[in-house]
């Protein structure tokens, strides 16, 4: 999240001229005249991007992690100039820090990450996960399309599955895949999941105490069927079996294979069998391997895509793939085949009862994050000093209005820390996070959102559902953020000496998690490509010219050259 991990890749003869050049290359960045310049510069240039941008703040704050006391001053300053440049503007005073434009702006999010770890590891945390399991425990209570994600149960409209859908639950008694004589573990699951869902509970069962990265892939693995007089089965997404009608192929499930409730199964390592070896050369080349890889990874964690559709159709063979709803994105489709749509006011009912059922984990998050001292966790101080620096801000510019001092606070750190951690949970623990638990989440962080607004919560026919869902709830939501604000307003200053303290003792916990001479190394590739412009301003500037910055630089473009 903060900067690469890798060692500088120089070879050994000009080694010890690199890390020379580094090391005084640090010292100019820890030269705030210089610092403060250096970004001015890169962010006047044309050419210098969003991602540069974020690139930039956050290698900076890799490099200062160990002088957050430094890092905060000069953060302070760029804010300072951010709050001047955008009132100078003419903006509307509630815009300030909506985005992440600036080398500011995304300073500030590493700013509160580094702050709020103890915080987040300690205290929210736990309803965090919580709710996330809850959201994924939910959902699994019914059936999932694997192809498009919907669900029969959801916060999202958009993946709301809204054709009936007949489903039983089995138990599964599961062999465990490390040790075979271990007692088998009883899995739920429905007689309407695809092969690669039956494993992925399995796994889920097995390894519920396992992280996400330690576990066996479903994709590595087969499920065998043990069925009396020692047969054993295989059973697959797709095989011979597989049922295709008008070039609309269906995925296997385990009502498919006919399998009864209380069946031993077992998970095996996948291996080519003369059974595996038919399949291949019967079926298309749509795969079960590929099939689960794409399950896995089209909605994985780090996808931006997780809410579209997890499988796309074998266009090779113009067979497409469905699951319980055909996806009719693709190719030519009557209104009939759609099947039964339920009407709004059904499926709104619907989705009203999931939210029900995950209520106790939203309020518990919201209100953990929205209290100043929770089950004997002390609001960070870091919190209590930006909101200050905010408040002096709007104090210098004559800024008395309580609804853009509110906004400036909320866009600060509920909206650019909070909302990105509901959002993806998998940046705090390692877990998968499918399609509809991310679309779950969505709707989830949308109140967050609308919970710190100022702005009134009108509500209409056309409102979307998500809105509607939470339309009871938002008022108070909205009180807490008040009085969370309100709270923190009426704590005593944090002194200079008390906050140089925390920052020391933050920046000692994590002293040697970050490789800076690779962090500088990238810092200094914009010096490569913007040199001209960085020097400029070091010669004309009468600071810069009395700490002779731009000779020092001069020096470390030297070091670092390749033809040196």
């Amino acid at each position: 999240m903060l900067g690469p991990q890798i060692s500088l890749q120089v070879p050994g003869y000009r080694q010890e001229r690199v890390e020379k050049g580094l090391k005084l290359f640090a010292q100019l960045i820890n030269n705030k005249v210089f610092l403060l310049s250096f970004i001015r510069t890169l962010e006047s240039q044309r050419s210098f991007s969003m991602r540069d941008r974020g690139n930039v703040a956050s290698l900076i704050m890799t490099v200062l992690q160990s002088k957050l006391e430094y890092a905060t001053d000069v953060l302070k300053q760029l804010l300072a100039d951010l709050i001047d440049k955008n009132l100078e503007s003419k903006n509307h005073p509630k815009l300030l820090l909506r985005r992440t434009e600036s080398v500011a702006e995304k300073m500030l999010t590493n700013w509160f990450t580094f702050l709020l770890y103890k915080f987040l590891k300690e205290c929210a945390g736990e309803p965090l996960f919580s709710l996330f399991c809850a959201i994924k425990q939910q959902m699994e209570k019914g059936p999932i399309d694997a192809i498009t994600g919907e669900a029969r149960y959801s916060l999202s409209e958009d993946k709301l599955i809204r054709q009936q859908i007949e489903y039983k639950t089995l138990v599964l008694s599961c062999v465990s895949p490390d040790n075979a004589n271990s007692p088998e573990v009883p899995v739920k699951i429905l007689n309407c999941d695809t092969i690669t869902q039956v494993k992925e509970k399995i796994l889920d069962a097995i390894f519920k105490n396992v992280p996400c990265s330690h576990r066996p892939k479903a994709a590595d693995m087969d499920l065998e069927w043990r069925q009396g007089s020692g047969a054993r089965m295989i059973l697959q997404d797709e095989d011979i079996t597989t049922k295709i009608e008008n070039d609309w192929k269906r995925l296997n499930t385990v009502a498919h294979y006919q399998v009864p409730d209380g069946s031993v199964v077992a998970l095996v390592s996948k291996q080519v069998t003369a059974y595996n070896a038919v399949n291949n050369s019967t079926v298309s080349r749509t795969s079960a391997s590929k099939y689960e890889n794409m399950i896995r990874y089209t909605g994985s964690p780090d996808s931006l895509r997780s809410r579209t559709p997890m499988i796309t159709p074998d266009l090779e063979s113009g067979v497409k793939l469905w699951h319980l709803v055909k996806n009719h994105e693709h190719g030519d489709q009557k209104e009939g085949d759609r099947g039964s749509k339920m009407v709004s006011e059904i499926y709104l009912t619907r989705l009203l009862a999931t939210k029900g059922t995950l209520q106790k984990f939203v309020d518990d998050l919201f209100e953990t994050i929205f209290s100043t001292a929770h089950r004997g966790s002390a609001l960070p101080l870091a919190i209590k000093y930006m909101f200050d620096f905010l408040d002096e801000q709007a104090d210098k510019h004559g800024i008395h209005d309580p609804h853009v001092r509110h906004t400036w606070k909320s866009n600060c750190l509920p909206l650019r820390f909070w909302v990105n951690m509901i959002k993806n949970p998998q940046f705090v623990f390692d877990i998968h996070k499918n399609s509809i638990t991310d679309a779950c989440l969505s709707v989830v962080a949308q109140t967050f959102m609308d919970s710190c607004s100022t702005s009134e919560h009108r509500l209409g026919k056309d409102s979307p559902s998500n809105k509607l869902l939470y339309a009871k709830d938002i008022p108070s939501y909205k009180n807490w953020v008040e009085r969370y604000y309100s709270d923190i307003g009426k704590m005593p200053a944090i002194s200079d000496q008390d906050m140089n303290a925390y920052l020391a003792e933050q920046s000692r916990m994590h002293m040697n998690e970050f490789n800076t001479m690779s962090a500088l190394s990238e810092i200094f590739s914009y010096v490569g490509k913007y040199s001209e412009e960085i020097l400029g301003p070091l010669d004309h500037d009468d600071q810069c010219g009395k700490q002779k910055l731009a000779y020092k630089l001069e020096q470390v473009i030297t070091l670092m050259s390749l033809d040196s």
